[in-house]
């Protein structure tokens, strides 16, 4: 395959190199990356469209799922697109700017993910500590307000990201190991003093994981509380059922994403492409699964789901019945 890569010799280009050690199965790799990926756009496009047809549906648990749906799509596509470009074309280059505003993005709203399932775990609590005033706690306009919160708070932690990088010198090579700009990968390429880019970084990833896991297990302590208080078995099954989606989804965001933050820092024995396949893989994986999750857990939202599959196809039946 002819090669569209441009020299680093440039001093406004980096070179993505995608996955390091295994350019020669790119190609192959990029199977499941597409597939992960436009799986992941059909199930939380799908959720979007029910959710704003129905209007049954607009309530605060939906719209928070809406907002799960629109950070999955949002923190995929920001880095999926130009990945395949890398694995399809060898499309390697991106500008200083370019990079910068894909880091931006990237951990911006990754970091309002994170809110967001912060939110849900209120949500739940809410919803078996103190049932009779969830209507009146959870409005829409207040949910709304919250991820507006959400929005901020990303801004204002990313925001000095890349700003900081945008002033330091860069190096000879342009070169950057990993196929996206992940800010700690940036960091390295420059060189003068990243110690501040650095650590800034690493604080802000556990200020923002750490407040958020804090806030989560403080809820699903108060809801574990409550649960343990009730008598009934069935009350007990159905409030954990209301939970078993929100855990999945917690389940497949922070443990892996955490992983690679650290290892990316601190993993000098582990292997690049371990590292990278893994940072690929957390971003993808999520989006696919959480509408599936939420779809076969959430009956209400399944069965509207359903309704639109057997109209869809019903509709299509009808226009090829023969005469």
């Amino acid at each position: 395959m002819e090669n569209f890569s441009f020299t680093p010799s440039d001093s406004s280009i980096f070179i993505l190199t995608g996955i390091p050690g295994l350019e020669a199965a790119h190609v192959w790799i990029s199977i499941p990356f597409s597939t992960f990926y436009l799986m992941g756009l059909l199930g939380n496009f799908t959720v979007l469209f029910v959710v704003f047809k129905e209007q049954t549906l607009h309530k605060p648990m939906y719209l928070l799922l809406c907002m799960l749906a629109l950070t999955d799509i949002t923190t995929s596509t920001s880095f999926v697109p130009k990945t395949l470009c890398i694995f399809w074309f060898s499309l390697k280059s991106i500008t200083v700017k370019g990079c910068l505003t894909q880091m931006f993005f990237f951990h911006a709203v990754s970091t309002i993910h994170s809110a967001v399932l912060v939110t849900m775990a209120f949500d739940r609590y809410v919803a078996i500590c103190n049932p009779l005033r969830y209507a009146t706690i959870l409005t829409n306009a207040r949910i709304a307000k919250l991820g507006l919160v959400g929005l901020i708070r990303a801004v204002l932690f990313i925001l000095p990201m890349p700003l900081l990088l945008s002033g330091q010198p860069f190096c000879a090579n342009y070169i950057i190991p990993h196929t996206y700009c992940d800010h700690i990968a940036v960091a390295k390429m420059s060189c003068g003093d990243i110690t501040a880019s650095r650590a800034y970084g690493l604080v802000m990833a556990f200020v923002i994981i750490g407040l958020d896991l804090t806030l989560i297990g403080l809820s699903y302590g108060l809801i574990i509380r409550a649960v343990l208080r009730i008598s009934s078995k069935e009350a007990h099954q159905k409030a954990l059922n209301t939970c078993t989606a929100h855990i999945c989804a917690l389940l497949m965001a922070y443990p892996v994403g955490l992983f690679s933050t650290l290892t990316h820092r601190f993993g000098q024995g582990i292997a690049p492409h371990v590292h990278i396949i893994l940072s690929n893989l957390n971003y993808l994986i999520p989006p696919m699964l959480n509408p599936i999750i939420y779809g076969v857990k959430t009956k209400e939202l399944r069965e509207k789901v359903i309704k639109y599959i057997c109209r869809m196809y019903s509709a299509r039946a009808t226009e090829f019945k023969p005469a």
